[in-house]
C-alpha cells in the first residue's frame, strides 16, 4: 500500500437512536484502497489510491485539500477493518453497499476488498450487498496529465464468452449470499454504462440474448427472477463513455427492472457555474429534474441518487497547472455542505415515498476518497455527514 498514516479504530459513538424509515440508502463503495496484482504490475508494488490522496495539494484559492481520513489509511481487504466500516454505515441508516465491481479479460478487479474483507467481516449481516458492474474502460488517470492522451490499461467491453464467465462468477460468489440485496427475491444486478455493454456483445440484439441468458441462469440456480438495474444520465464524465441517442429504447429493449445514477455530474457539469468551482445547489436542482425526467421517460422505478460531494483533483497531477482539461481536471462542487447533503436527503426521501415502487436512495459515496464524495469521516467534518444521513432518515415522513 505504500506509506501508510498510523490507522486507529473508530471514536465514533455508536448511535443508540432507531433509524424508522423503511427507505433503504445503498452507498457505492469503491474498492481502490488495497493490494491488487494488476496495480501492482501498472502503478507499482502496493500502490492504491492512498498513495494519490496523500499526494494531493491545494489546487486554487480556498481548495480544501489535502484531505485527511478520520481513520488514517487502512487496507480495506482486512476483515477486521471491514467489519468497522459495517458498524459505522448501519449505526447511521446506511442498508446496503453497491459495491463498484470490475470484470477484465475474463476475470475480476480489485474484488479482495469485497471478498477478502466485507463478506468475511464477523458483522457482514448488517449490511446487504451487491453488484454494481463498472463495467467502463479503465483509463490511465493516476495521475492525469493535461494534453496527455489517457491510454486505456483495460477495455470495459465484454464479449459473450466473457460476459458468461462472469455471470458464472457472480452466481458462484456472491449471489447465494444470505445478505445479497434482493428485491422480491430478485437478486439486484446494476449495469454501469449501457453503451459499452451493447458494444461489447456486438449490438442490441446480442445483448438483449445475453441478458436473457443471465435471467434463465438465476432462475436456474433458484432465484425468482433478475432484478436488472440500469445506470442512465444525461452528462459524459469519462473521456471513455458511450453516450446512448435513445436510452430509454436501449432500456425497454434488454428489459431492465429500474434505473439509477452514479453521480450528479452524471446530471450537471460541474463548471457550468465557473471553473475551478462549481455549485452544490445547482447540482442539487439540476438532480431533482433528472429524478422526475428519468422516472417519466423511462416508465420504470427510479432510485434518486444523492451525491456528497465532487473533487477529482486528486487524480491529476499535483505538479501541473489546474485548468480545464476534463476529466479530472474539473471544477469542483463548492457549497457541499452537511446541512446541503441533509436537504438533498430528504427531498429523495419525500421522492422515493410519494411513488410505488421500491423507496431506495443511492448515495454516491461511502468512499470516494479521490472524487470528493465519501461519507467516511475526515479530519475536519468528522462524522457530520454521516449523522445528516441518520437523522433525516430518523424524522417522522413528510406529508
Amino acid at each position: 500500500m505504500g506509506r501508510t498514516h498510523e490507522a486507529h479504530p473508530s471514536t465514533f459513538q455508536p448511535v443508540v437512536e432507531l433509524v424508522t424509515s423503511d427507505t433503504q440508502v445503498l452507498a457505492y463503495y469503491f474498492p481502490q484502497f488495497h493490494r491488487d496484482d494488476r496495480n501492482d504490475r501498472l502503478h507499482g508494488p502496493g500502490w492504491t489510491e492512498w498513495d494519490l490522496l496523500r499526494a494531493a495539494r491545494p489546487r486554487f484559492d480556498g481548495h480544501r485539500q489535502p484531505v485527511v481520513p478520520a481513520w488514517g489509511e487502512f487496507d480495506e481487504s482486512d476483515p477486521s477493518w471491514a467489519a468497522r466500516q459495517v458498524d459505522l454505515a448501519a449505526d447511521h441508516g446506511v442498508t446496503g453497499f453497491l459495491f463498484d465491481w470490475y470484470w477484465y479479460d475474463g476475470r475480476p478487479f480489485l474484488q479482495r476488498a469485497l471478498e477478502d474483507g466485507f463478506l468475511r467481516a464477523a458483522n457482514r449481516d448488517r449490511l446487504k450487498f451487491a453488484l454494481m458492474w463498472a463495467n467502463h474502460d479503465w483509463l490511465d488517470l493516476f495521475p492525469a496529465r493535461p494534453g496527455v492522451s489517457q491510454r486505456t490499461l483495460m477495455s470495459g467491453r465484454a464479449n459473450r464468452a466473457s460476459f458468461d464467465a462472469l455471470v458464472s462468477y457472480a452466481l458462484e460468489r456472491y449471489l447465494h449470499e444470505e445478505n445479497y440485496l434482493r428485491l422480491d427475491g430478485a437478486p439486484y444486478f446494476s449495469i454501469y454504462e449501457l453503451g459499452t455493454f451493447v458494444a461489447g456483445l456486438g449490438g442490441l440484439d446480442a445483448a438483449s440474448d445475453a441478458l436473457a441468458s443471465f435471467r434463465e441462469r438465476v432462475r436456474r440456480a433458484g432465484f425468482p427472477d433478475l432484478h436488472l438495474n440500469a445506470v442512465v444520465w444525461g452528462v459524459s464524465v469519462l473521456p471513455s463513455e458511450v453516450k446512448l441517442d435513445d436510452p430509454a429504447a436501449v432500456v425497454r429493449a434488454l428489459g431492465f427492472s429500474s434505473l439509477t445514477t452514479y453521480a450528479w455530474v452524471h446530471h450537471y457539469a460541474p463548471d457550468e457555474a465557473g471553473f475551478p468551482q462549481g455549485s452544490y445547489a445547482d447540482a442539487a436542482r439540476r438532480s431533482y429534474d433528472a429524478w422526475t425526467t428519468f422516472a417519466d421517460a423511462f416508465g420504470l422505478p427510479y432510485h434518486p441518487n444523492v451525491s456528497v460531494g465532487w473533487d477529482p483533483s486528486p487524480r491529476t497531477a499535483q505538479d501541473a497547472p489546474y485548468e480545464n482539461h476534463g476529466y479530472p481536471f474539473t471544477a469542483v462542487l463548492d457549497g457541499n455542505t452537511p446541512e446541503a447533503f441533509a436537504d438533498a436527503l430528504r427531498r429523495a426521501r419525500t421522492f422515493v415515498e410519494a411513488r410505488d415502487a421500491p423507496r431506495i436512495i443511492t448515495v454516491n459515496a461511502w468512499n470516494e476518497w479521490t472524487e470528493g464524495s465519501y461519507l467516511l469521516p475526515d479530519v475536519t467534518s468528522g462524522d457530520a455527514y454521516l449523522r445528516a444521513l441518520r437523522d433525516v432518515l430518523s424524522a417522522p415522513p413528510v406529508g
